[in-house]
C-alpha cells in the first residue's frame, strides 16, 4: 500500500487549487476539524465498519464538526469518504496547511511550555521568534511539566530549547565530561 503522505498530495493539492485565496484560512480551519475528526480511533473503527456505508460515515462526521461545513467542504469531505481515503484525512490537513504557509511565507511554530501563557506574553514572544526565525510564524502552545520553565519552540526541524530542563541537561553533561 502506498505511503499516507503520498495518498493525501493530490486531495491536499487539489484542495488548495480549489479554494480561492481569500477562503483559505476558513478551508485551513475546516480542514483540520476535519483531520481531528477522521484521526479519532472511535472514528476509525466506525468507518471500517462493512455494515456502515459512505453515506452514514458523511452523516456522523458532518454531524460532529463543531460548526456547519461549508458546501466545499461537504463536496471534499464525500470524495475523500466515497475513495475510502478517510484515514489519509489528517495528512490532507498536513499537507493543505503546508501549501497555505508556503504561500504566506509563514511556518507553524509550536510553542512547548511549562505553564500557561497570556496572549500579551505570547504576543510579545510571537515578535521575538519571528525576528528571530526570519519570518512569520503560526504559534501554537503546548504544555509540557517536564520542562520546569522556560519554553521550547519547534518551527519545522528548527528547534529553540530555552527551558529549565535543557539548561539541566547542559550542565548534567559538563559536569559528566
Amino acid at each position: 500500500m502506498a505511503e499516507i503522505a503520498t495518498i493525501a498530495r493530490p486531495y491536499a493539492e487539489a484542495l488548495f487549487q480549489a479554494t480561492p485565496a481569500s477562503q483559505l484560512d476558513a478551508a485551513l480551519a475546516w480542514a483540520d476539524e476535519l483531520g481531528a475528526i477522521a484521526a479519532d480511533p472511535q472514528m476509525a473503527q466506525f468507518a471500517d465498519n462493512p455494515k456502515v456505508d459512505a453515506a452514514q460515515v458523511f452523516d456522523v462526521i458532518s454531524g460532529v464538526s463543531r460548526t456547519p461545513l461549508p458546501d466545499a467542504a461537504r463536496n471534499f469531505l464525500r470524495v475523500v469518504i466515497d475513495n475510502g481515503r478517510l484515514s489519509a484525512l489528517p495528512e490532507v490537513a498536513r499537507q493543505f496547511r503546508a501549501l497555505r504557509n508556503a504561500q504566506g511565507g509563514s511556518s507553524d511554530a509550536v510553542v512547548y511550555s511549562a505553564f500557561p501563557i497570556d496572549d500579551a506574553a505570547l504576543g510579545e514572544l510571537g515578535a521575538t521568534l519571528q525576528k528571530r526565525f526570519g519570518r512569520p510564524l503560526n504559534l501554537s502552545v503546548v504544555l509540557d511539566s517536564s520542562l520546569i520553565g522556560g519554553v521550547r519552540v519547534a518551527v519545522g526541524d528548527e528547534v529553540l530549547d530555552t527551558s529549565v530542563r535543557a539548561r539541566l541537561d547542559q550542565m548534567k553533561a559538563a559536569l559528566a565530561a
